[in-house]
């Protein structure tokens, strides 16, 4: 019975987009200039039958031409080897690519790739005899493939060996039972390791991995039955497939062309890859919002819907524009997003697919920067008397013109700036991230930086007074340039404004000696650390009642020894015991000195010493005892 009959059906999941929660998008996939990356190692010079099978096939995976396809057939006749199951199979699936390209085939050759599809032969080999049968489009019995596979995998339990029996199905009857094939896919997918919820593969590595997802696809195709895979497990495959850019040998090249073309051309899964044209970043001068929509393999898919779902503020969270199908230009998707007249920042873009059923990672979520130009208005530079008798001195200076002459300001003055940022497109007031105001001392090359905050009415203000100010400038008079920062990620035109030269005095008394800015870098001091003074000691009569307290037990003792007798007679004067007794007393008598003269470090010097020598005495004693005790027992 065949599958269609039987086919058991999954589900792909739709991952919807909510507030602060990305839909999971394939993170890695082949450029353009990946797909030719990958032709440049699978085009490498030919030296046998097998590099030419994954040259030849692994271009069509990837829709490239031969060069020459009559020198390519005539390689393939002139190397084939009609005894070797592996040679006629590489043979066969070239000339299947290959559009005017035969190789006969005798009886005998037949017969010996027949003879190969059997319970005795490996898995491989039967891969290799079936698909070299299918190619040369010579019968067989799919059944009986079925048989020698399911008894080979109860023998070859390991992942290329499962792979390959999901290509050799490929190759068989859609009548032939091949249920028991297609379950194993299931069993594969339970053996990947899931790597952080970004990558899905098999620890057997890349090659493995990208021949699975291809086999998996290529006999999903064949009997009419979606894979199962989720869409999550599909996207995670893809980065692992394709996060690798370099190869180590061309097989690997060819499982992940293999893989590429697999996964761009099936009929239940197709994964979609939106990239901005450029940089995602929208303008006055560049309104349009460009996107690419591609398969894996970089092919543009023109056909498929594009759709705005919203666009919200980063910093406001308001909705400026929804539900909104982007144009088709050529092979580029464009969206005129300043038709909605937006406020430089960022927006964050909801987007989905349609126009396929198969379309997953459909669901895509896109940060585009709005960008303008900033103006400068009502720059006022004034010198302002702090007890106010004299009437500010004021010079307005247009950008990004200098102040005439040249502005004084001493310990009775103070420096006032003023100004207003305002978008150029637009005439709205606009706050950069970066507004500065730096001071650089002409002659000693000092720099001191402030920052110019908004007020109320969002202009823009500065104000130096040297006197509280004069411990940031090592109380340096001297002439100062000034100048203006303005900053953002947003901005198109940053600016850098010359604006005047100031000279500040500060009191006399606090004029230092001279500065130098290089000493700003010079090494600074060496820290030394010094350990913490001991503390004062107890009074004597405190330390002696201690004492005391703490040999009064010892005391006690020698008086019951007096009373009821001790007994000594098992003491041995041989060295060793003598040795041990001493090392043991030597320690006593340490730890005193500890307590009165010697440091923690000094003390852990000694100890280790008589530590070891006590140590190796007490163990040669105990062992003498041992020996005696057993002597006497016999």
């Amino acid at each position: 019975m065949g599958l269609s009959t039987g086919a058991h059906t999954t589900f792909i999941w739709s991952l919807l987009l909510v507030t602060n929660i990305q839909a999971l998008t394939p993170s890695h996939y082949l450029t353009r200039p990946d797909v030719d990356r990958l032709k440049e190692s699978l085009g490498k010079p030919v030296s046998d039958l097998e590099t030419a099978y994954f040259h030849i096939v692994g271009f069509s995976h990837l829709g490239a031409e031969l060069l020459d396809e009559k020198t390519a057939c005539a390689f393939i006749n002139a190397n084939v080897d009609r005894n070797s199951v592996d040679s006629l199979f590489y043979a066969a699936q070239c000339i299947q690519t290959l559009s005017d390209c035969e190789i006969d085939i005798s009886n005998e050759t037949r017969d010996l790739l027949l003879a190969a599809v059997s319970e005795d032969s490996s898995v491989t080999q039967i891969y290799h005899a079936v698909g070299a049968l299918s190619g040369f489009r010579l019968p067989l019995a799919s059944q009986e493939v079925v048989g020698a596979l399911t008894a080979r995998l109860s023998k070859e339990e390991n992942v290329m060996a499962t792979i390959e029996a999901l290509l050799t199905a490929s190759f068989l009857s859609q009548q032939a039972d091949l249920s028991g094939i297609v379950e194993e896919i299931e069993d594969l997918v339970a053996r990947l390791d899931d790597l952080g919820g970004v990558y899905l593969q098999f620890e057997e590595g890349l090659e493995a991995t990208a021949l699975f997802v291809a086999a998996t696809y290529k006999l999903s195709d064949h009997v009419g039955m979606e894979p199962a895979l989720k869409e999550d497990q599909i996207v995670q495959l893809v980065n692992a497939i394709f996060s690798k850019k370099s190869f180590e040998t061309l097989s690997e090249a060819f499982s992940v062309a293999f893989a590429a073309a697999s996964l761009s051309q099936n009929n239940y899964h197709l994964p979609l890859i939106v990239a901005p044209d450029g940089p995602a970043a929208v303008s006055h001068k560049h309104p349009n919002l460009r996107l690419r929509v591609t398969d894996l393999l970089s092919h543009p898919l023109t056909k498929a819907q594009v759709k705005l779902e919203h666009a919200k503020s980063v910093t406001t969270k308001a909705t400026l524009l929804q539900e909104t199908a982007l144009s088709l230009s050529e092979d580029v998707f464009e969206l005129n997003f300043m038709d909605s007249k937006p406020t430089s920042g960022y927006y964050d873009f909801s987007l989905v697919i349609e126009g396929d059923h198969r379309y997953i990672a459909n669901h895509v979520e896109l940060k585009v920067k709005v960008s303008t130009e900033v103006s400068i208005s009502n720059v006022e530079l004034s010198i302002v008397d702090k007890d106010q008798s004299i009437a500010p001195k004021i010079a307005r200076v247009a950008y990004p013109s200098k102040a005439k002459g040249s502005l004084t300001a001493d310990s009775h003055q103070n420096l006032a700036l003023s100004f207003q940022l305002t978008d150029v497109n637009t005439g709205a007031e606009i706050s950069p991230h970066q507004t500065f105001v730096r001071l650089h001392n002409q002659k000693t090359g000092q720099e001191v930086v402030f920052v110019a905050e908004p007020d109320v009415k969002n202009v823009y203000r500065f104000e130096l007074d040297p006197t509280e100010r004069k411990t940031e400038f090592d109380s340096a008079s001297g002439t100062y340039t000034l100048y203006l920062i303005i900053g953002d990620a947003t901005l198109e035109n940053p600016i850098l404004w010359n604006m005047a030269d100031v000279l500040i005095k500060f009191p006399e008394e606090d004029v230092p000696s001279a500065v130098h800015s290089k000493t700003l870098f010079a090494p600074k001091p060496d820290i030394k650390h010094l350990f913490r003074e001991p503390e004062k000691r107890p009074p004597t009569v405190v330390s002696n009642t201690f004492t005391a307290l703490v040999l009064s037990p010892l005391l006690l003792l020698i008086i019951l020894w007096i009373k009821i007798g001790a007994n000594i007679s098992n003491f041995s004067f041989a060295p060793s015991t003598i040795i041990f007794h001493l090392g043991h007393a030597a320690m006593l008598g340490l730890m005193y000195v500890y307590w009165t003269q010697l440091d923690m470090f000094q003390t852990l010097k000694y100890l280790a010493i008589l530590g070891t020598v006590t140590f190796l005495a007490g163990n040669r004693m105990l062992a003498q005892k041992a020996v005696k005790r057993s002597g006497k027992l016999n």
